[in-house]
């Protein structure tokens, strides 16, 4: 099957629930879904399928110390998946969820060790993009939620860049049309005492700063 039979072209801001259906069902067969987020093309698989998580890797040709992070559907889906939300944490997620903020907190016991990258620690985002939304709620767990690019290369805004290895991978592909591009997620680590930015994103530093700053 080429590529493009497996091509699902969705509106961006109301992405039709057959579609949404479709796509969800391939998640929890153990497949990939390559869907959009607001700035990149992402990668789904079921977070809990350790079958399926390890088909993120080969696709993306990932180190396998290297984790994955994770969309849910609420804020309550956290519990099983951290062993504590720190006051650092909520004022994050009141503020800043849901959006392009990825906490990393202290992971649970019940995660697969292939997401955490042996590290312990789990990131966590809450999407704030129609589609992906409407897809990890029809899936109705958590989904990977790393870009849809092989390791090493850039980030991909539209499919038609899509790189071959990770269609090919991919049993659904999730159409939106050009994305914005940019720098993805800002990831912050809640497991210290004082936050720490892993990775400077969308959100701008200065804002995750003031928001702690404000609480």
């Amino acid at each position: 099957m080429k590529p493009t039979d497996r091509r699902i072209r969705v509106d961006s801001e109301k992405p039709a629930r057959v579609s949404i259906l479709q796509s969800a069902r391939a998640v929890l067969s153990g497949d990939l879904v390559v869907f959009p987020t607001r700035c990149l093309y992402g990668l789904a698989a079921d977070a809990f399928n350790e079958n399926a998580v390890e088909k993120v890797f080969r696709a993306k040709g990932r180190p396998p110390e290297n984790p994955i992070l994770i969309l849910i559907r609420h804020e309550r889906d956290l519990k099983g998946l951290v062993t504590v939300v720190p006051e650092t944490a909520v004022t994050l997620m009141r503020k800043l969820w849901p959006g392009e903020l990825t906490l990393v907190f202290p992971a649970a016991d019940t995660v697969p060790a292939a997401l955490t990258g042996g590290t312990g620690k789990i990131g966590i985002r809450l999407p704030a993009h129609p589609v992906a939304r409407a897809l990890v709620e029809a899936v109705g767990r958590p989904i990977t939620g790393t870009s849809a690019n092989v390791s090493g290369q850039p980030g991909c805004t539209d499919i038609e860049l899509l790189a071959e290895k990770i269609a090919v991978s991919a049993a659904v592909i999730i159409d939106s049309g050009p994305l914005a591009g940019g720098v993805g997620s800002t990831v912050v680590d809640v497991t210290r005492e004082k936050p720490v930015i892993l990775r400077s994103g969308i959100i701008p530093d200065a804002a995750i700063q003031a928001c702690l700053a404000a609480d």
